[in-house]
C-alpha cells in the first residue's frame, strides 16, 4: 500500500503514521494484513521504519500520548516532519498481504 501525505504550512509539525491491520479483524476484515511494516520516505530517501510498534525508540511516548496501535504487530512512526511531500509505504513482513490501514495524526503541542 501506498499513502502520501503533505505537510503545509511553514513550520515543521510533529505526526503519527500507524500501520494498521490485525486490529481490523474487530471491525469483521477477514483477510487483514497480519504484519504490516511501515517505511516513511521523502523523495527517494527512507526518513523512517518501524516494524512492531514496541520496538520504536520511542514506543513510551507513543503510548503516553495514546496513538500506540492495539495489537503488537502492527506500526507506528512519531516523527516531525518539515513541511512537503512524503511517502507511507505499507509492505508485510515476509512477504504476506492482506488488508491494512494507514492512519495520519497531527500531535497537537
Amino acid at each position: 500500500m501506498i499513502a502520501g501525505l503533505v505537510m503545509g504550512g511553514s513550520t515543521p509539525q510533529t505526526v503519527v503514521i500507524r500501520a494498521r491491520g490485525p486490529s481490523l479483524a474487530a471491525a469483521g476484515i477477514p483477510n487483514y494484513l497480519p504484519n504490516p511494516l511501515l517505511q516513511l520516505f521523502s523523495g527517494a530517501t527512507q526518513i523512517a521504519a518501524n516494524d512492531d510498534w514496541g520496538t520504536a525508540a520511542n514506543a513510551a511516548t507513543l503510548q503516553a500520548l495514546g496513538y500506540q496501535p492495539s495489537h503488537p504487530n502492527e506500526s507506528a512512526l512519531l516523527v516531525t516532519l518539515n513541511p512537503g511531500g512524503y511517502t507511507a509505504i505499507v509492505s508485510g513482513v515476509g512477504g504476506t498481504t492482506g488488508m491494512g490501514l494507514v492512519e495520519v495524526f497531527a500531535v497537537l503541542p
